[in-house]
């Protein structure tokens, strides 16, 4: 099966996972790493890239 860039940066690209609610979000990962990104549900700055299937 042949992947395709573009719908791979659609699906993986700057999308991250909260850690304590699994909700996703799609942010810069600078902000992310620098802790000025919270999560919508729960508030918290804890975050994990989107594993890749």
């Amino acid at each position: 099966m042949a992947k395709i860039p573009e719908a791979q940066n659609r699906l993986f690209k700057n999308i991250f996972v909260c850690k304590k609610c699994q909700s996703k979000i799609r942010a810069d990962p600078q902000k992310i790493l620098k802790g000025k990104v919270k999560c919508r549900k729960c508030k918290k700055k804890a975050f994990r890239p989107l594993k890749k299937k």
